[in-house]
């Protein structure tokens, strides 16, 4: 496993979306996922306060006992878009109470806070900083210009943003076209969520087949991804893969690890066979005919 550090917190490429847990698998199943994680390398985990309600975090907080100095706990607050001060420390509270910590290694704003002055929002996350509840602070959502506008309002001293958490796969390249470039020349991590596009870069989802019974765009979440376009897509990008003797789940994977500044690859997962072959996902290094020659398969936004 490689990791890469997002400031202080030095991170396996390969992290683990608990985004599943208290929904899709129960507590037994999680812990399984959790510790097959650790056994491969994985050390990286993001969850939040809205995953299934709290209980991802106390899934999480549970599996993690006893061995909770071996993981980088991410989580997240205000997806609803409140982000004043009340509001984080109160959430802040409650998800350290759920994962049963004392600290929380990265804790991410969930969604921009129209309402509330970014100054106020930096300032009572500094305090938890400072307070030793959280290590480091990041976004989630954001665009290049909200970034920009982020670091203003940072006084001397402060904590400052250090990652950015937004969509990212090899079917839905937006971030490219700005908030990339963004984070390199500030020196922000970028941790992709949703790269294997619900599945749909599984290689499980073929063109001209019923989805598999029981999976998640069976059940109608994220359907609105099952299209002619996207399954042509995955075809070419399958052939690409097999070609070159791997699978689309690591081209899907290891893409996204070859894409400057991109720090760890957050992959859900529901069961220990799958987040192992996530955990070994990584170890293509594309070449840079490879990398131009998928452009030419999926065309980076102008």
């Amino acid at each position: 496993m490689e990791y890469r550090k997002i400031a202080s917190l030095e991170v396996s490429v390969v992290g683990l979306g608990c985004n599943n847990f208290g929904g899709r698998i129960d507590g037994r199943t999680s812990k399984q996922v959790v510790h097959a994680a650790l056994d491969s390398g994985i050390n990286f985990f993001d969850t939040a306060e809205l995953y299934s309600s709290g209980k991802s975090e106390e899934h999480l907080g549970k599996a993690l006992k006893g061995r909770r100095e071996e993981a980088f706990v991410a989580s997240k607050f205000g997806f609803g878009g409140d982000s004043s001060p009340a509001y984080i420390r109160k959430a802040a509270d409650a998800s350290l109470r759920r994962l049963g910590t004392g600290h929380i290694d990265l804790y991410q704003q969930h969604r921009p806070d129209p309402k509330t002055p970014m100054e106020a929002t930096l300032g009572c996350l500094d305090e938890l900083v400072k307070a030793g509840k959280v290590r480091e602070i990041g976004c989630s959502e954001y665009s290049a210009e909200q970034l920009r506008s982020a670091e203003k309002s940072v006084r001397p001293g402060m904590a400052r943003f250090v990652s950015v958490q937004n969509e990212y796969s090899l079917l839905h390249r937006q971030p490219g076209a700005g908030v990339l470039d963004e984070c390199r020349q500030r020196g922000l991590a970028f941790i992709p969520y949703f790269p294997l596009a619900s599945g749909l870069l599984t290689g499980k989802y073929r063109l001209g087949q019923p989805p598999p019974a029981g999976s998640r765009l069976d059940s109608g979440w994220g359907a609105d991804r099952l299209t002619r376009w996207n399954l042509q897509i995955v075809e070419a990008l399958i052939r690409f893969a097999e070609d070159r003797g791997h699978t689309l789940l690591e081209l899907a994977m290891s893409w996204l690890a070859a894409q400057n500044p991109v720090v760890s690859v957050i992959a859900g997962a529901t069961s220990a066979q799958q987040v192992q072959a996530n955990a070994s996902s990584t170890g293509w290094r594309l070449t840079a005919e490879e990398l131009e020659k998928i452009d030419e398969l999926v065309p980076p936004p102008k």
